[in-house]
């Protein structure tokens, strides 16, 4: 369709939606919700068939104002931390699906490479985790308490340290987006081939399963979490190298405001953890073993629905496909 047809049969339309928004007239979320999708429909043919033309650009203000009318008209009653946790965040979370994917496939391809290099190589797990490390662990496996190292100190010391740590690492991943993404790649693939080493490390000492119940009961929250964040890195970074019809200021302005939300939504779990750890984890060699794993698989499904399930859900309800 020419675009002087496009407009010719939209015209009166797009004049009715402009003067419905514009006007104090009270519209229920349901109408609200079908004029953006008319809209947002028109906004797409026209990005299509006619990038660079003026139409495009208004459809897209007026997108933005039926957008912001929409998103209003769901949150007005709700509490805005609420809001931001069970809609914004999952709504992010589903239009940056592919970054959360490709974190995932990172990370286990680099896990893989861990293992394999562990066990092929009987010097490998000492470069990665240091002579001190490994010396002390394997004194604690002859001992008979595999997971000793997370009985030193305090339990309240223990947390507080931890959480630095792990919330250290994860800015880390989230800032170094600003390098392109490459720096939060490396951050990634090292502590991807870390955990690895320190599985095979326990495999080959016979005390794998010691390990499963002790290191995932707090590790779960804190892996998953850290894959996230890399996410919420490489959005930032694509936000540069990917600016789309944006100018590449306007992209990346919107790129790292979103991955922050993103990364936001992290911390509960990265405290959760460093409370797991600090509290729980010492005692995974006398608790019940359906207790650790009960307690693993809660962390595994929660963090899993949150971060891959329920994005879905959100945007079904907001009619975003």
């Amino acid at each position: 369709m020419r675009e002087v047809a496009f407009i010719k049969q939209n015209k009166e339309k797009w004049l009715e939606f402009e003067q419905g928004f514009s006007n104090k007239e009270k519209k229920s979320p349901d109408d609200i919700a079908n004029l953006h999708i008319k809209i947002m429909n028109d906004l797409v043919y026209a990005q299509t068939y006619y990038p660079k033309s003026k139409v495009t650009l208004y459809l897209n203000k007026l997108a933005k104002t039926s957008f912001d009318k929409v998103y209003h008209s769901k949150r007005k009653d709700k509490n805005p931390l609420l809001y931001f946790f069970f809609d914004k965040v999952p709504l992010l979370s589903y239009k940056y699906r592919k970054y959360i994917y490709l974190s995932f496939i990172i990370f286990f391809c680099c896990f893989f490479i861990g293992l394999l290099s562990t066990f092929n190589d009987d010097s490998f797990a000492r470069q990665i985790l240091g002579n001190n490390y490994v010396d002390t662990t394997l004194e604690n496996i002859e001992s008979g308490d595999a997971m000793a190292i997370y009985k030193g100190g305090s339990n309240w010391g223990t947390f507080i340290g931890i959480y630095d740590n792990n919330q250290r690492v994860g800015l880390n991943m989230f800032l170094s987006g600003l390098f392109l993404g490459i720096g939060t790649a490396f951050y990634i693939i090292y502590n991807a081939i870390m955990v690895a080493v320190f599985q095979a490390f326990f495999y080959q000492h016979n005390s794998f399963f010691d390990s499963i119940k002790g290191i995932w009961i707090h590790g779960t929250y804190e892996i998953f979490s850290m894959i996230i964040e890399s996410a919420a890195g490489y959005i930032i970074g694509a936000s540069i190298l990917f600016p789309g019809t944006l100018k590449r200021f306007e992209s990346f302005k919107i790129g790292i405001r979103e991955a922050f939300y993103i990364f936001i939504s992290t911390i509960p779990f990265t405290l959760v953890a460093a409370i797991l750890e600090g509290y729980i984890t010492r005692y995974s060699n006398i608790m019940p073993t359906i207790l650790c794993f009960l307690i693993i698989g809660i962390s595994l499904v929660s963090i899993s629905y949150y971060y891959l399930i329920l994005p879905f859900k959100v945007a079904r309800k907001h009619q975003i496909y």
